[in-house]
């Protein structure tokens, strides 16, 4: 059902359990109410009272001489099924569920509004608020502006919109969606892809129950011009365990998370103040062209603080060409260095004007994407009150060239200004010319980092027609035949359920040998796998085995002993809320420890399949290290292909994992794999190890601890 227009603004709003006791919901969402009565018809309603503010108030909202619009539901929990029944049954088909507890009653008013084709935000919800629209229901007040809040925790985005009115940013709509019993995240982002007061969107979500929809409409805010800021939990075990008892709903790996921001073209943030100050640098100014930055400051241990922090936010200070650093030679005392950092040494207590005509002649260079502003500027006429006309002079002089390239054709060059003071008339002027400033460096350096990465264009969105196609049969020999077929080469071997049918394998193949055990997943803990084989041990091998394991499928291959190989690993699985996802990383034995894994939507192309390799701290082992030979890159990016391609086109494929893949100059092999069809029951993953668990092995096949097993079944 699309998203009413009573949720943004409706023609009349009832107000159910309005009240004038101040310290109650009912206070606050009846005179939010009545703020936009010039707008709107407004009616009250309280069983026990007959007027609230000076209004008159009718005891049900089947006593109101109209259909309202909207419903808003501030009542004791045990009320709030008869209200809503009460509401339906007069026509009204949009409600605002502020209540919170409802328990069992929820999954009855679901039922209710969906038999009658009506729709809720909430309950638990805080409210909603649309500035265009005078439309104020939710506690406090919101200061208008251009950030639209998304929050499943109301008080979350309540945060949000409090941290941006003290930086100067306002919000153009705010919904508290809480429980989401009927209206999710989804539909509210998609609304405000049309609405033109709303620039930039904070997302707050503890659960991403309905991921791929989300996705597509944080795509949809993009290519309509605006951005999208996500927040989320689910980085610690604590976060999760909160998120449960908190909405009683799982979070997503962040990893995953991260990956749904990739392909929508939105933000992860850490934090509600990384949000806001990444939202206030997006309501003054487009994204730089690129990550190029130049630091000026009055000081030289300032500017050096900030070229390091650049650094580590993914920011480069170029050195400046001769000719820029001649230039700035011409304004600067001797002692200033012009490299960049560009330290001003005194000139700008001697002229202030200094800051701007170096900020100018920067900024028009061509050799920078951003210009940051570090020190004492905002402080002089605060510090000093003659000379706040001077600063006001230069800070409008600044404040134009943050205007340049959004009119002319010169180029978009951000200016970023960290002052010592977080309040002066210099810095409230900065933020009238929109200008963001911020009072420590790392949040300006911080900030712009993060937008920086907004610039970037979006990976292309994973598409791909799922077809009906079972799952392999269980056990090793059909995983392998499973992945040949995806064209991922894997060891010569043999299938064999007896000692003559072992022994003609083994004069078949080239030792040394494997032998496996198929169809026991865990190996390890049943002692199925046995390496390094050869004429005079593989016979009591299989003998031992057998006799212990009993009859079944085993498997023996031909063990990978070639030299200069590095073990990867390729893992897909279907995400519960964002579907198919597909990883790679560092394999083998030391895969718990490194911990080093790459994930994205799948599927994925060649081009996201080599981003994700450049993302790992072991990717510098692919290309030769310490003497070893490069490795064949292109043939484990085919793997990774293939493997993501698989997880999306199979429905009938939970679980790929291939670990390891041995990747040598002249090729990759996968001498392990696991398959696990969607049917098979789930397993939760262990709690990591905090050192490697022991492990033995020779030439890439290995016997694993019984953790080490069971975490392969889950890649993230």
């Amino acid at each position: 059902m699309s998203f009413p227009q009573a949720f943004v603004d409706p023609s009349s709003i009832a107000v159910v359990g309005a009240t004038e006791d101040r310290a109650k919901w009912g206070y606050w969402l009846a005179t939010g109410a009545l703020v936009g009565a010039g707008r709107r018809q407004v009616w009250l309603v309280n069983r026990r009272a007959a007027q609230v503010l000076g209004r008159p108030c009718r005891p049900t909202v089947g006593d109101l001489p109209e259909t309202p619009d909207l419903v808003v539901l501030c009542v004791p929990s045990e009320h709030v099924l008869p209200v809503v029944r009460d509401a339906l049954a007069k026509g009204c088909r949009a409600f605002l569920g502020i209540t919170a507890g409802l328990g069992a009653d929820e999954d009855e008013l679901a039922a209710m509004l969906n038999r009658a084709g009506a729709r809720m935000i909430g309950p638990n919800s805080l409210g909603l608020f649309n500035a265009a629209a005078n439309l104020r229901l939710a506690w406090g007040t919101f200061a208008p502006g251009s950030l639209a809040i998304v929050s499943q925790s109301g008080q979350l985005g309540s945060e949000i919109a409090a941290l941006g009115a003290r930086a100067g940013l306002g919000v153009s709509r705010f919904y508290s969606v809480g429980n989401q019993l009927d209206v999710g995240a989804a539909d509210v982002l998609e609304s405000l892809a049309a609405d033109e007061h709303t620039t930039t969107v904070a997302l707050y979500l503890e659960s991403f129950a309905d991921g791929a929809r989300i996705v597509t409409a944080l795509e949809a805010l993009r290519r309509a011009g605006k951005h999208a800021l996500v927040l989320t939990t689910g980085a610690s075990e604590g976060s999760r365990r909160l998120a449960r008892s908190h909405t009683g709903s799982m979070t997503s790996a962040l990893d995953v998370v991260d990956a749904a921001c990739r392909v929508a073209g939105a933000l992860r943030v850490a934090t509600p103040r990384e949000l806001v100050d990444v939202a206030r640098v997006l309501d003054a100014t487009a994204p730089p062209g690129g990550r190029r930055v130049a630091i000026i400051s009055d000081s030289g241990g300032q500017g050096g603080i900030a070229a390091d922090l650049a650094a580590s936010r993914g920011l480069r200070a170029p050195v400046f060409t001769d000719r820029l650093q001649t230039g700035l030679r011409a304004l600067l005392p001797a002692a200033a260095a012009v490299s960049n950092p560009v330290d001003l040494a005194g000139a700008g207590e001697a002229d202030l004007q200094v800051y701007a005509q170096v900020a100018e002649l920067v900024a028009a260079s061509g050799e920078v994407d951003a210009v940051v502003m570090s020190g004492y500027l905002g402080c002089y006429g605060e510090d000093s009150p003659s000379l706040e006309s001077a600063e006001f002079t230069v800070i409008d002089r600044l404040g134009n060239l943050g205007h340049l390239g959004r009119t002319t054709d010169a180029p978009h060059v951000p200016l970023l200004v960290h002052s010592m003071s977080a309040s002066s008339p210099a810095v409230a002027r900065l933020r009238e010319h929109r200008v963001p400033v911020f009072d420590t460096v790392d949040a300006a350096l911080g900030a712009l980092g993060r937008v920086t990465r907004l610039g970037r264009k979006p990976r292309p969105a994973p598409a791909t027609e799922r077809i009906a196609m079972a799952a392999p049969a269980p056990g090793y020999w059909a995983a392998r035949t499973f992945l040949t077929a995806l064209g991922i080469a894997m060891p010569e071997a043999r299938r064999v359920t007896d000692a003559a049918g072992f022994a003609e394998a083994c004069v078949s193949l080239r030792p040394p040998l494997v032998l496996k055990a198929g169809w026991i997943e865990h190996k390890s803990e049943h002692q199925a796998v046995r390496t390094g084989l050869g004429p005079d041990t593989a016979p009591a091998a299989f003998r031992e085995m057998y006799e212990r394991l009993g009859p079944g499928e085993y498997v023996v291959e031909e063990q990978d002993t070639r030299p200069g190989v590095v073990e990867m690993l390729i893992g897909a699985r279907r995400d519960r809320d964002f579907g198919p996802t597909v990883a790679v990383g560092h394999g083998g034995v030391h895969t718990e420890l490194w911990r080093d894994v790459s994930v994205e939507l799948a599927p994925v192309d060649r081009q996201t399949a080599t981003g994700m390799l450049d993302r790992l701290r072991s990717r510098r082992l692919l290309d030769g290290w310490r003497g070893q030979p490069a490795v064949d890159v292109e043939a484990l990016i085919d793997a990774i292909v293939a493997v993501s391609e698989a997880i999306a086109v199979t429905t009938g494929v939970a679980d790929i994992e291939v670990n390891p893949i041995r990747v040598g100059p002249e090729g990759a092999l996968a001498v392990d794999a696991l398959v696990v069809s969607r049917s098979a029951p789930e397993v939760e993953p262990e709690i990591e190890p905090e050192v490697a668990p022991e492990v033995s092995g020779v030439n890439g096949h290995r016997e694993t601890t019984e953790k080490q097993e069971k975490s392969r079944e889950h890649v993230h």
